[in-house]
């Protein structure tokens, strides 16, 4: 074990593990590749990234993240559109990410998908067409993690609350997406309490060296360990990030680490795995 502390923060000195008792296997996904071709148009595409357990060693559930329709970056499909119409095109994409977890498979698996809270509360039916086309693929409104973005406002938060209530009427799950970047914070948390929270990667990069990111990290686990909220570390980049957040109470992980994105499928996911008997017994 390493403690990871120094100074006046060593009250939030954290047991964490050891990268020499540990070993990578990179293991191949269940799910299928697809194509541009499974898509009813061409207005865009999706890469997949895997949220996994460390503990259990099994994916939690799969971001659809948007790409440009020549499977470019979301900076080059965004540039293209007017902004007025830029929440009616951040809701109509989604169908695009049902029909490739279709394509390749996701059997039960979980998928998440992002939304600006403007594309739920500026078309009264919003919900309604994400169950209808979720259900059209053959997949379950329980399947479906929306995630907010947390970076951009909520100006009509009355429409928005009613728009969350419908979703889990329907049995979809809500999460807030880059909590501790953008502008609601835990006025955010306390208002709707979402099913899952991820932290930010700015808080996540190098959290093993950063005292007041720890004390931050501590206290959000110990938020959402009340509420019953499941909390994310998005972009982990490194064993002693993983190792850190691990220790810290954290079990679900995205990011560079376990595996990128990947245009039109899910690509293999690099475990960590225990080398000896005293790194087994510490859990992971």
């Amino acid at each position: 074990m390493v403690a990871f502390a120094s100074g006046r923060w060593l009250d939030h000195a954290t047991e964490a593990y050891d990268q020499a008792e540990w070993t990578f296997e990179l293991r191949p996904t269940p799910f299928a590749q697809a194509g541009p071709e499974i898509y009813s148009s061409k207005f865009c595409q999706f890469a997949l990234q895997p949220i996994v357990d460390t503990s259990t060693g099994l994916i939690s559930s799969l971001e659809a993240l948007v790409r440009s329709p020549s499977g470019g970056t979301p900076q080059e499909l965004f540039n293209t559109l007017r902004p007025d119409h830029l929440h009616i095109y951040d809701l109509k994409t989604k169908r695009h990410a049902f029909e490739l977890a279709a394509a390749i498979g996701v059997g039960h698996t979980n998928l998440s998908i992002n939304l600006l809270p403007a594309s739920l509360t500026n078309n009264e039916y919003s919900v309604d067409w994400l169950v209808e086309q979720i259900k059209e693929q053959g997949l379950k409104p329980q399947q479906l993690i929306i995630e907010i973005t947390e970076e951009e406002a909520i100006s009509h938060f009355n429409d928005f609350y009613a728009a969350l209530k419908k979703l889990r009427s329907a049995g979809i799950s809500v999460a807030i997406d880059d909590f501790g970047a953008g502008y609601a914070g835990l006025a955010m948390l306390a208002k709707f309490q979402p099913e899952k929270l991820k932290i930010d990667r700015q808080i996540v990069t190098n959290i093993h060296t950063d005292g007041p990111r720890q004390a931050i990290v501590k206290a959000i686990v110990e938020c959402c360990s009340s509420l019953g909220i499941s909390i994310v570390a998005e972009g982990v980049g490194s064993f002693n990030e993983w190792s850190w957040l691990r220790a810290a109470g954290v079990n679900l992980f995205q990011g560079f680490f376990f595996a990128k994105p990947k245009l039109n499928g899910v690509d293999a996911v690099n475990w960590p795995v225990p080398s000896n008997s005293a790194a087994a017994s510490a859990n992971p």
